[in-house]
């Protein structure tokens, strides 16, 4: 394995989250990719967790309703490695009131190196990839150079504090 990269089972963690307005695209996705779903550790946020641990028959870790907090709770689990990749239908023309979380959340799965599908489209093309049902080798950035940036220079760390 490469120093900086982190496997990932075949296994997969896969969060689902879906706007007001996609939930239905959502929800038909799932119904017909179930039996690969099903397959995987699934968690989502609230309302949509509710509808696809119903349409799905499968338990469905359900955390906030996005605007609740939802999209940061999933966040979370991305910087910790929780998440191997993330399905979220999102509605480009609606104004969402939680529009920051949602695009913490999409910054946080760019900065970590997690494949994310916007669409049916694109879910489709992830689902289908033989890289689905095997392990996979997820490169992490180096951020030891961000994490370190104050070590060369004590002064700098006191103007900080």
């Amino acid at each position: 394995m490469k120093p900086n990269a982190l496997p990932i089972a075949s296994r997969k963690r896969i969060a689902l989250v879906a706007h007001d307005n996609k939930k239905k695209d959502l929800l038909e996705w799932a119904q017909y990719n179930r039996d690969l779903l099903v397959q995987h550790e699934l968690c989502a946020t609230g309302t949509t967790g509710t509808l696809l641990e119903l349409a799905l028959d499968t338990r469905i870790e359900k955390l906030r309703s996005g605007p609740l907090g939802g999209d940061q709770q999933i966040g979370a689990k991305v910087a910790e490695g929780d998440i191997d990749f993330i399905l979220f239908f999102w509605d480009p023309l609606e104004p969402q009131p939680h529009d920051p979380d949602v695009k913490a959340l999409l910054r946080l799965a760019v900065v970590w190196n997690i494949p994310v599908a916007c669409n049916r489209a694109t879910a489709d093309f992830m689902i289908s990839s033989p890289l689905m049902s095997g392990s996979y080798e997820r490169i992490l950035p180096d951020f030891a150079p961000h994490v370190n940036r104050f070590n060369d220079n004590p002064r700098l760390l006191e103007a900080v504090e």
